[in-house]
Parts: C-alpha cells; structure tokens; sequence
C-alpha cells in the first residue's frame, strides 16, 4: 500500500471472493494475486495455562491420593482413598483429553473431528490393552491389600 491508499499493482480483491493457497482469488480474479489469507487473522487454537492449571491440580492431588496409601499401607481407609484418588486422576486424564479434543488435538492414529476418516484400528487396539492392563494392575494391587 502507498501511504494515499492501495497500488495499483496490488490492489484490493473482490469482496466475497475466495482467497486459493497460492494467494491468488478463486473464479472471479484467477490472474490477480492478493496477499490477504483469512487463516493469518485467526491465531491457532491451543490450550491455555487457564485450561490446563486445575486438570493438572486435579491429576497430581488424585495420585497422590491413590499412590502414598498403597506404598505406605494406612490400615483399612487405605483402600478407599487409593480408590478416591484413582478416580480423581481419571477424572483429570478425561478432563485433559477433552480440552485437548476442544482445540483440535489429537492422538496418534485418529482422525481429527469432522475429517470423515476412520480411526487406524491397530492404535484403538493398542489404547484399549493400555488401559486394560493399567486397570487390571490397579484393581490387583487394591486387591492384595486386603
């Protein structure tokens, strides 16, 4: 822009018309290049400190809560708190993963929202025996409490 106004060289694009990867216009100025790109006015989505300060409060009170009873054994009120505190940590661990799905995040082998692809099965499987074995070792431990 010159300091009276826009250059003729690189003028102004047509309202409504679409801006292409390139920079050019779509169907309406296809030789004119503009420099303009909607996708630069609008920050990338990301999780704020706001968003992220209570989930991870939340998951170091849970296991603490669930940790120091099973490594310590604090009589028979030891199991129920190890339990409160594991639930405080998968409330937390939900907590995260929905914030992190709110801004576009995603796990490896699935698909972003709305992308209409299908998950990669080998990494459901592989997220289903994590939590499998990580609960099987927890309700064990709690159980040999006893």
């Amino acid at each position: 822009m010159s300091p009276d106004g826009p250059d003729e060289a690189g003028g102004l694009h047509e309202p409504g018309a679409p801006v292409l990867e390139d920079g050019s216009e779509g169907e309406a100025g296809a030789g004119a290049v503009s420099g303009e790109s909607f996708r630069e006015l609008r920050p990338p989505r990301r999780l704020r400190i706001w968003q992220i300060a209570p989930i991870v409060a939340l998951a170091i009170l849970g296991s603490l809560m669930f940790a120091f009873p099973l490594a310590f054994e604090f009589g028979d009120g030891g199991a129920v708190v190890a339990m409160l505190g594991l639930l405080l940590s998968s409330c937390a661990a939900g907590w995260g993963l929905m914030a992190a799905r709110r801004v576009g995040y995603t796990w490896p082998g699935l698909p972003p929202r709305g992308s209409g692809r299908r998950p990669d099965w080998r990494f459901v499987v592989l997220y289903v025996a994590i939590v499998a074995l990580l609960a099987a070792l927890t309700f064990w431990r709690v159980a040999r409490l006893r």
